[in-house]
């Protein structure tokens, strides 16, 4: 599959350039992250009267939210019924009512501000070509029926293969994610709010009186006696631990027009490698399926070219495939309940709030984590809040995925550390476009070589706690298969945990 790594939302669309901080500022709000979450909760609480900042350490809308499937669904996979067994079923209808009122939020801001964003109704299906999964999706369809959602099960699906079992839920959406975004981002500046690109925030100082101070790469500073961490991983972990409490997981999606015609809806299926469905129409009137899935954690995944080619394969035995035109991936985090975390970040730093761990569902997840934030800040009760408060404690719930998460973290650890790696030539053989991890001069290296030629190595340990990196022939990378962090060919952080880029290794047999 020889097309470059993009996504269909971020080719669609012209992305405005936003200034970097250049001076110190007082806000009523500062927002870290450019998502979804960050974005909305921008939008709304300068509505509500607030003076906000936005800042992003990069582009806005690049990260995960600009390579999304962007299903507007409450169907979240199997998911209801585990909160009800897990926690109790007031826990299943807050997150339940969260996610569907995010997606009413988001139909009623689209027409307010008459956003043009391929807004549609559809259903959602999720659905198993397994038995085993039979009596599973019939306790979530039971447990979403009494939540109050418009659901049904069936024995068939709108697509053309053949199931054992489905759950339907009406009322559910999909858009053009970033059309709809930008258009929010667009009304972030001015009267006292900001939207800043290029400025990375690097930490959050309490001040002696109340009230917080972020210092950033730009050398200045914004005072604020409100933060929201937006970050997808929380940059700023306030001695909480998140590094332990959520794990990473890549998932892929290729974009291809078919000579059949699709039969519209969303799906998802119960069982693993996952596969996902909807459609889109292109702005030249042809229709893009969009097939994702293959998910995995982040550097555990071997060659990752190979769930591209899986995708594809499923996407032959399924349609009439006429062009494969795109393919990206994204990375997101896991609770070790499920839920996410949105609220408070920790109990001594009252006005530092945190949302995360939307494990793959941001659309709603980061819509309502906007509206559960926008309430704290002004002091108001949200009826949804309490499952997703982040320092909960619920045993039944996580603590046997907290062990084994946190085992697997270490095994990785102490495994790659022992790992041999190929040892390297006096003259490092590498085509152009080929990785791997190399021993060199008795250490572990990374090597690259560019299209043009030029070699590139790094020191494979993760700035963040050691883990040994692994390559990601696919995008280009270098993946932590421990926390998740992610850094470009030449060292740079992509993705954190990890603040501090890969050292560089000088090496003149290249």
């Amino acid at each position: 599959m020889n097309i470059p790594s993009q996504s269909y939302w971020m080719a669609s669309v012209d992305f405005p350039e936003y200034e970097q901080l250049s001076g110190n500022l007082d806000v009523d709000v500062a927002i870290i992250g450019g998502g979804i979450t960050g974005i909305t909760s921008a939008f709304l609480l300068k509505q509500s009267g607030f003076k906000t900042a936005v800042l992003e350490a990069s582009r806005i809308l690049h990260g995960t939210t600009g390579h999304t499937t962007a299903k507007i669904t409450a169907q979240h996979d199997i998911i209801y019924s585990i909160i009800n067994s897990k926690m109790d079923e007031e826990s299943a209808k807050q997150y339940a009512e969260a996610n569907q009122v995010a997606i009413q939020a988001i139909d009623t801001i689209i027409q307010q501000n008459n956003i043009d964003c391929d807004f549609s109704w559809q259903p959602a299906y999720i659905y198993t070509q397994d038995e085993n999964y039979i009596l599973q999706l019939q306790n979530e369809y039971e447990t979403a029926l009494k939540l109050g959602f418009s659901a049904s099960f069936s024995e068939e699906v709108p697509l053309p293969f053949k199931v054992k079992a489905a759950v339907r839920f009406d009322n559910q959406a999909q858009f053009h994610p970033l059309k709809y975004l930008l258009a929010l981002a667009s009304f972030i500046p001015g009267n006292g709010s900001y939207l800043f690109e290029n400025t990375k925030a690097i930490d959050i100082h309490t001040k002696s009186g109340p009230g917080y101070e972020i210092s950033t790469d730009t050398g200045f500073r914004i005072k604020t006696p409100n933060v929201i961490i937006a970050t997808h991983y929380p940059f700023y972990d306030g001695d909480v631990m998140y590094f332990a409490r959520i794990y990473p997981e890549r998932s892929y999606a290729i974009g291809i027009t078919i000579t059949d015609t699709y039969p519209g809806g969303m799906y998802i299926t119960a069982e693993n490698p996952g596969r996902s469905w909807r459609s889109h129409p292109m702005d030249n009137g042809e229709e893009l399926v969009i097939i994702g899935g293959e998910h995995h954690k982040t550097g555990q995944g071997g060659d990752t070219q190979i769930h591209y080619q899986n995708l594809l394969e499923t996407a032959r035995n399924t349609f009439q495939v006429k062009e494969v035109l795109y393919r990206w991936s994204t990375q997101d985090y896991t609770t070790m309940d499920q839920v996410p975390y949105i609220g408070p970040l920790n109990s001594k730093d009252p006005g530092i709030y945190v949302a995360t761990g939307f494990r793959k569902w941001g659309m709603t997840n980061g819509t309502a984590a906007a509206m559960i934030l926008r309430d704290y800040i002004l002091g108001n009760e949200n009826e949804w809040a309490p499952v997703f408060i982040p320092s909960r404690v619920k045993p039944g719930a996580s603590a046997g995925k907290f062990v084994t998460e946190n085992v697997d973290v270490a095994k990785h650890l102490i495994k790659s550390k022992l790992k041999p790696a190929e040892k390297a030539e006096e003259k490092i053989e590498l085509q152009a476009g080929e990785g791997k991890v190399l021993e060199i001069e008795g250490k572990k290296r990374g090597a690259y070589r560019d299209m043009q030629g030029q070699l590139h190595i790094v020191d494979t340990t993760c700035t963040h706690m050691g883990c040994e990196l692994s390559w990601n022939s696919a995008e280009l990378s270098w993946d932590c298969p421990c926390h998740g962090s992610r850094f470009t060919y030449d060292g740079k952080v992509m993705e954190g945990p990890a603040q501090k880029p890969l050292g560089k290794i000088e090496n003149k047999n290249v």
